[in-house]
């Protein structure tokens, strides 16, 4: 493998590594019946399409701050753990793609989609898209089993520490129950101030902290790095994940979609119960309820461009927009202060600070 010089890097050494693995893995599936073919090729071009590859990138930084080598078999290893949570990644998007009925995902027809429309070209019997939900379903999960085989793999050639397999085990749980998490609180009728806080708390736990916290964390466990220097990390991580959260759901609103590859407005379609949406409700209370009746009704409902554009003009009719950039500001200088604090090599502070900016100013 090529020495590691910058986190630039990162995105293709994982991408070298996880097309070898999963060229593997998909003769293995059709070893067992070759007709598996169009959904192991689902899985594998959904995994390689795109993709930001934040989370390796924060794994291998940790892992850099820890002491770890940037090269040699030691520093493959390393590359080889934060391919693992792309499959992870990959698996709570193909959830995530049936949960929040998505048609789409990074420009092109989400996994579900593309399995129901297999199942109505083979003239195959039943309803194809109830096929096309269980295959996508069965997809992540065999996607969360090859980030397990992946992830031990390369912890048991590093002789990983306990605290690295112990923050595998919490960020696994930690992912899943926010996604639960998500669901049982986009369910409940509650006001502005209770909505905002089960808005951060799934934020801390379904993005924070399998985006940034935990990848820090296990990198740098993996290279033996001291509790202090994690500690720091896990600060830093927090607070970058969460600010990365907040930028999704301002683009979850007012995004591009021919940079974010989703529908504009596609979290009011969906009906997210975001911080944003919480923060306008608050402030619409106070000033104008029947708007604020509008948007709770249009919310989750709205099917036309029309009527989402008229949800997203309340929203951005309110202070929610300036105050969310506020939060994610706040969060960057709290999150880089505890970086500083760190005391890591002054080139891996420089190219996680790097990474900070780049998640949280992105445009997709």
């Amino acid at each position: 493998m090529q020495a590691i010089a910058n986190h630039h890097d990162i995105p293709a050494a994982v991408g070298h590594l996880l097309q070898t693995e999963l060229a593997v893995r998909r003769a293995e599936v059709l070893a067992i019946d070759p007709r598996l073919d169009t959904g192991v090729d689902e899985l594998i071009r959904f995994t390689m399409n795109g993709g930001k590859r934040l989370r390796p990138q924060f794994l291998v930084c940790g892992w850099l701050a820890g002491g770890g080598s940037a090269d040699g078999a030691a520093g493959e290893q390393a590359v080889r753990a934060a391919a693992s949570l792309e499959l992870i990644q990959a698996c709570a998007l193909l959830h995530d793609d049936i949960i929040d009925r998505s048609e789409t995902r990074r420009g092109a027809p989400s996994a579900h989609r593309t399995m129901a429309k297999s199942h109505a070209d083979g003239g195959f019997e039943g309803e194809a898209e109830h096929y096309g939900i269980s295959s996508a379903l069965i997809l992540g999960d065999l996607a969360l089993a090859w980030a397990d085989d992946l992830f031990a793999e390369a912890a048991l050639a590093l002789d990983a520490p306990a605290a690295a397999w112990s923050a595998w085990r919490e960020m696994r749980t930690e992912v899943l129950s926010g996604q639960l998490l998500d669901l049982r609180t986009a369910a409940a009728n509650v006001g502005p101030a209770e909505q905002a806080r089960d808005a951060m708390r799934v934020n801390r736990y379904k993005t924070a902290a399998y985006t940034v916290e935990r990848p820090l964390q296990i990198g740098a466990s993996l290279a033996g790095a001291g509790r202090e220097v994690v500690a720091e990390l896990r600060r830093f991580g927090v607070d970058i994940g969460i600010a990365f959260q907040l930028r999704d759901d301002l683009l979850g609103v007012f995004g591009d979609p021919s940079v974010t590859g989703k529908p504009a407005g596609d979290d009011l379609v969906e009906g997210k119960k975001t911080l944003l949406l919480a923060t306008a409700r608050s402030e619409l209370a106070e000033t104008s309820p029947a708007l604020l009746a509008e948007l709770d009704a249009g919310v989750g409902t709205a099917a036309t461009p029309r009527q989402v554009d008229r949800l997203a003009g309340i929203i951005a009719g309110t202070d929610a927009v300036t105050a969310m950039e506020d939060r994610i500001s706040e969060l960057v200088t709290s999150g880089l202060a505890a970086l500083d604090r760190s005391g890591i090599d002054d080139t891996v502070r420089r190219q996680l600070r790097d990474l900070a900016v780049a998640a949280t100013q992105r445009r997709r």
